[in-house]
């Protein structure tokens, strides 16, 4: 019998070009009623484009946030106009533009779970965004070249975040890359707490290390921290 050994490739700060603000975190945890979460976890107008206590408060295309990101992203994974590049919780499709503005013929997909998302989608995306849960990809097996999941499978219950992961496995030839909330400290976990909108899975870098290990996920990783 064949032993197949999983392993994790990186811990990597994908985003370290993406434009940072101080978040109002206590302001946030002070407001904040599980009647917003609720209302968040819809995915729905009142996330993208409502109050910013149910979400983004109004979310729009800037190129000044994933531009540099993106480019960075191409650079780390050698991505060319050969490449097949999946967005997992793509929402309005905006950093898949910004991918497909560096390298214009790469076959580049999103899912998200929000309808609201694909029907306001920026338009070149929108064609390239299919309406799914993370927990079963519509997409072969080993078919993309880098599969991303930026603060999304957090987003799932347990079970079905546990699956999210092993349906990454799958579709990715070789790459992948997820984000999630995650503290290294009580300070951290307390900030988590107060900040988290729409997560239902969430725990501290060793426990996600942990949860790693028990779906054999075998990509890159970083984390979110409220701080």
């Amino acid at each position: 019998m064949e032993l197949i050994i999983y392993k994790l490739k990186r811990e990597i700060d994908l985003l370290k070009f993406y434009p940072k603000s101080k978040r109002p975190i206590e302001d946030r945890g002070n407001l904040v009623t599980d009647i917003d979460r609720a209302v968040a976890r819809k995915f729905d107008v009142e996330y993208y484009d409502g109050d910013r206590l149910t979400g983004y408060g109004g979310y729009g295309y800037s190129p000044r946030f994933w531009t540099d990101t993106v480019a960075h992203i191409v650079d780390v994974y050698s991505l060319s106009n050969d490449s097949k590049i999946l967005d997992i919780g793509c929402a309005k499709g905006y950093m898949m533009y910004d991918l497909s503005l560096l390298i214009p013929e790469a076959e580049i997909k999103g899912v998200d779970i929000s309808q609201y998302a694909k029907d306001h989608a920026i338009e070149p995306m929108k064609e390239n965004i299919v309406v799914s849960n993370a927990n079963n990809l519509p997409f072969p097996d080993d078919y993309f070249d880098l599969v991303i999941a930026i603060n999304t499978l957090h987003n799932l219950p347990l079970i079905d975040c546990k699956q999210a992961f092993r349906e990454i496995n799958r579709v990715t030839k070789n790459n992948s890359f997820v984000m999630n909330d995650a503290w290294k400290d009580d300070k951290g976990k307390r900030a988590m707490l107060k900040w988290n909108l729409t997560a239902l899975t969430y725990m501290s870098c060793d426990e996600w290390l942990n949860f790693f290990k028990e779906v054999e996920y075998k990509g890159d990783y970083y984390w979110f921290f409220a701080e």
